[in-house]
């Protein structure tokens, strides 16, 4: 058989399967389409693409008989388990807290679900952290404080930022990573607390 009858062949074919039902040729795009946002998604997890979401622990309550400690407010405990269902469907593979309370408890919604433990780390070494966190090339979600997470951000993007307002509880910093260049979204919920 020559080169002609291989390509005459293969005309052939192309015009049969363009003769056949639509719907078989959708199904058969549909099908093809999965595949291939399938293996981009591998893709972009083999190239070393992760994110880090770092959040500011949820309203404390300031009466509190442990003031160096306190718990949460229930506006509080609304809004972590808001910062849960936001990440319901995000690829979480570790979560991080410091050692107190408040940001344990903020953490606890998205680590129950995710069935994850919560580990510690220490918010005076942020720049070690930052430098774990890429090295470990994890979706995490980070839990932090006021004058801690904007400042990790900054950090992991390789930008100076500074401590934010002790009012702002509704900012969840999302960082792309890949390889050494980093990428940082400042996303604000739409949650608010019920006053009674």
């Amino acid at each position: 058989m020559s080169i002609n009858g291989i390509f005459e062949v293969q005309n052939k074919r192309i015009a049969f399967n363009e003769n056949k039902s639509h719907g078989m040729t959708k199904n058969v795009l549909y099908i093809i389409l999965i595949i291939l946002v399938s293996q981009a998604c591998q893709t972009a997890k083999n190239k070393g693409v992760y994110t880090i979401y770092l959040v500011r622990h949820s309203e404390k309550e300031v009466s509190s008989d442990i003031p160096s400690d306190p718990p949460l407010t229930p506006c509080g405990e609304e809004r972590s388990k808001s910062i849960s269902n936001f990440l319901k469907d995000v690829p979480v593979e570790a979560i991080y807290s410091t050692d107190y309370t408040r940001t344990k408890n903020t953490a606890f919604p998205t680590a129950k679900s995710k069935g994850l433990n919560i580990q510690e780390y220490d918010g005076e070494t942020l720049n070690d952290f930052s430098k774990l966190l890429r090295k470990r090339k994890q979706d995490a979600l980070v839990v932090g404080h006021s004058n801690t997470t904007a400042v990790l951000a900054g950090l992991l993007v390789g930008e100076e930022f500074g401590e934010f307002d002790l009012d702002i509880y509704d900012r969840i910093y999302q960082v792309v990573l890949r390889k050494k260049r980093g990428r940082l979204h400042v996303l604000h919920t739409a949650f608010s607390c019920k006053t009674e």
